[in-house]
């Protein structure tokens, strides 16, 4: 059973979450302000976080950025009244797994967090080495000459999609679907900044890329 934190400071969209879930079977928590949300996602085991953009205290974008640059490897999905394109960006540039824009259907939300915990696991080698670099999915750690190289829950997906096609070209369309999840909007820019963060932790030198090679018009291929 998964447990599930809600970040929601609306006492009627909380409670209308706590229950559906709880009806799907999920364990569920709830915290209303976004240094309770920070401290609970820091603190205990949860399996997702459903995080509100408008938070008193703190923001969801803040929280969001918080987490992860303590390393916490939680998907969370963003809750957002927010239509712009633009803010959407800027959860998912941040390192949110995914964000369902209000209003939302239960149905909607219920889908998006089953493809959020499914690409959590995967078929990618526990274990994988290339060049100086060792990656350890299952700990959620990443290495290079032995030194623990800190890195996003999306640039882990990202290398666990190249790792899994390795040798094989992947469109950014592909890459987007296999990373955030199908139907996702992602712009070719977000991609081409994950993939450039990424080359920045595993090659020797990024402007030279020896494992993660650019395929002009096509897409990206891992040859390691």
């Amino acid at each position: 059973m998964a447990r599930i934190l809600v970040v929601e400071d609306d006492p009627a969209i909380a409670l209308g979450l706590e229950d559906d879930l709880a009806l799907e079977g999920y364990e569920v928590e709830v915290v209303g302000d976004g240094e309770l949300g920070t401290a609970r996602a820091r603190d205990d085991t949860f399996d997702l976080v459903l995080l509100d953009v408008m938070l008193p205290k703190k923001d969801g974008f803040e929280v969001c950025r918080e987490l992860r640059r303590g390393g916490s490897k939680i998907p969370i999905i963003m809750l957002t009244a927010k239509t712009q394109d633009a803010e959407k960006v800027l959860g998912l540039e941040i390192g949110a797994d995914d964000y369902v824009t209000k209003p939302f259907s239960p149905a909607e939300l219920r889908a998006r967090i089953k493809a959020v915990l499914r690409r959590t696991v995967n078929d990618t080698p526990e274990v994988y080495r290339f060049g100086d670099v060792a990656v350890d999915f299952g700990r959620f750690e990443l290495r290079r000459a032995g030194d623990i190289v800190h890195v996003t829950p999306t640039e882990l997906r990202l290398l666990s999609a190249f790792v899994r096609n390795r040798g094989r070209v992947l469109s950014r369309q592909e890459i987007t679907d296999q990373v955030w999840g199908k139907g996702t909007a992602i712009t070719p820019r977000v991609v081409d900044t994950h993939v450039a963060n990424l080359r920045q932790k595993v090659e020797a030198d990024a402007a030279e890329p020896q494992f993660i090679v650019g395929v002009r018009g096509v897409g990206y291929r891992f040859d390691g």
